[in-house]
């Protein structure tokens, strides 16, 4: 394809020219070329990182985070499949949640008492159920979910304000380039375990599965990229695995002395 103005592609993707002009300064987005007069081109290349970019802006990553995944994943076509994996995942719990929304109003339009069982379908927090039940049995999972039900709407609050902290100290680490078994990463370490025995019904609660247990969640975190979003993509996962194996294996070195 021939390539594009600013102008262009700011009208093709929805965005602004400042934000591209942004994206350029900051070293994002480069354009493929720069004309005498100054103007920015855009070609294939550049519009497939483009759609990267906003593709990560709907995860709510940051731009310095979004810059350490296109570093870090450098397939493009593997990284896309991801995305899209992530989409059709997004499209389904969208359409339960349409499915519920359009129930509650049929019945409230009909007289009726809405029908609680399905009137929070595709709200859960249950995306990853089949992950938990894998690794760590139904019955973990089943526990787990009851104490999140049972918790109240402060309480969840708190709960995400904490994690989101946590996510944002662990990639923060990663890019200052922070070594996994650092007095600084083993402090994120220690945080990361408290916050998984602040989640009841989790193999945290055994304090003989916990190695394994924080192993397979820093192992989870590399393999799957919805999960390694969290902490910057695949380096700062890959950060934040290694300081946990880190923790596990001087937990477990404390417990045989």
């Amino acid at each position: 394809m021939h390539d594009m103005s600013i102008q262009q592609v700011a009208r093709l993707t929805g965005t602004t020219s400042r934000t591209l002009r942004h994206y350029d300064q900051i070293g994002l987005l480069r354009p493929s070329r720069t004309g005498g007069n100054g103007y920015r081109r855009y070609g294939s290349a550049e519009l497939v990182r483009l759609q990267r970019i906003l593709l990560l802006r709907e995860l709510g990553l940051g731009l310095d985070r979004i810059g350490d995944v296109l570093r870090h994943e450098a397939d493009e076509a593997a990284a896309l499949r991801t995305h899209l994996g992530w989409l059709h995942t997004e499209r389904d719990r969208i359409d339960r949640q349409i499915r519920a929304v359009e129930h509650t109003v049929a019945r409230i339009e009909e007289g009726e008492d809405p029908m609680s069982e399905t009137m929070f379908d595709g709200f859960d927090h249950t995306k990853h159920r089949e992950e938990v039940e894998r690794r760590w049995g139904a019955e973990a999972y089943r526990r787990s979910d009851a104490w999140w039900r049972g918790l109240g709407d402060d309480e969840r609050a708190e709960l995400q304000r904490t994690t989101q902290q946590l996510a944002d100290d662990w990639a923060a680490a990663a890019r200052a380039g922070a070594d996994p078994g650092s007095a600084e990463a083993q402090a994120l370490a220690e945080r990361h375990v408290a916050w998984l025995r602040s989640m009841r019904g989790t193999p945290a609660d055994d304090p003989a599965r916990i190695p394994a247990y924080v192993r397979g969640l820093g192992d989870m975190y590399v393999a799957d990229p919805r999960f390694g979003a969290n902490y910057g993509g695949a380096g700062g996962a890959t950060f934040v695995r290694d300081a946990l194996h880190a923790w596990a294996d001087a937990h477990e070195r404390r417990r045989r002395e």
